[in-house]
């Protein structure tokens, strides 16, 4: 007579567990760009997710030293840890197998990285959601999990590529171009929900303290990717100085 009401409070228990789990610790399904202008030295990050606030984990960049976005079950330590690698010397390829190499979930992550040089690289572990993997090439990487398909990161791709061409844009241009592509082509499965833009350049921010030249974030919106052109419009026109004088790459160390 109790051996049924005994089975359901240790469902519930694992039930409720289980809950816990699942919100301390969401996969951070998405897709972003990390990417280098040669002609100025600014670095940036551009992410899209259907998930509360995205630019609070995914983003991180350093002026002349690179820029990393850590998604997917992400491992914040990733971007202190990586940004710190890159200044130390090493190529993005070889952050992202050291980062991986000591990390027991690295099966659940995904990670992309550029650095002050133009050089790439990404990482998707084999347990990331379908549909999950990226493309990288020179000045750019691009990635992203749990969506509709490989079109989204092929055209986030090519929509950067074709963005940089045009004429009287910046790097914040390509990077919210290749977010309009990414969604376009079906974007997160799931939906959209935040999203979030981060240039870096020397003293590019507020009275030249910091390298935060563009720091904007779409925590929940309907529309986070034209909330977030929305934004960049009106920086640009708050801030107009600061757009008009692009910046010279700072010179290579012999």
């Amino acid at each position: 007579m109790h051996r049924i009401p005994r089975l359901l409070c240790v469902f519930c228990a694992l039930y409720v567990s289980c809950v816990k789990i699942n919100a301390a610790d969401k996969p951070i399904a998405t897709f972003s760009i990390v990417a280098f202008d040669p002609a100025t030295g600014e670095l940036g990050v551009a992410v899209q997710s259907k998930f509360f606030s995205v630019g609070s984990v995914v983003p991180w960049a350093k002026a002349g030293v690179g820029a990393v976005a850590t998604q997917s079950w992400a491992n914040i330590e990733y971007g202190p840890d990586g940004l710190a690698s890159l200044a130390k010397g090493k190529s993005p390829a070889e952050v992202v197998k050291a980062l991986t190499a000591t990390d027991a979930r690295r099966e659940f992550r995904q990670l992309g990285i550029v650095d002050a040089k133009g050089r790439a690289a990404s990482f998707t572990g084999k347990r990331c959601m379908d549909w999950a993997g990226h493309v990288t090439g020179k000045n750019f990487a691009a990635q992203g999990n749990l969506l509709a398909s490989d079109a989204v990161v092929k055209d986030m791709a090519a929509a950067f590529e074709k963005a940089r061409k045009q004429p009287n844009t910046e790097l914040a241009d390509w990077l919210v171009a290749a977010l309009e592509a990414a969604q376009a082509a079906g974007g997160d499965k799931r939906g959209r929900q935040s999203s979030a833009l981060l240039v870096v350049r020397e003293k590019g921010g507020y009275r030249g303290a910091n390298d935060r030249y563009i720091d904007l974030r779409v925590a929940d919106h309907k529309t986070p990717i034209q909330e977030l052109g929305r934004l960049l419009k009106l920086h640009k026109s708050f801030f107009r100085g600061r757009h008009l004088a692009r910046p010279k790459p700072p010179k290579k160390k012999e």
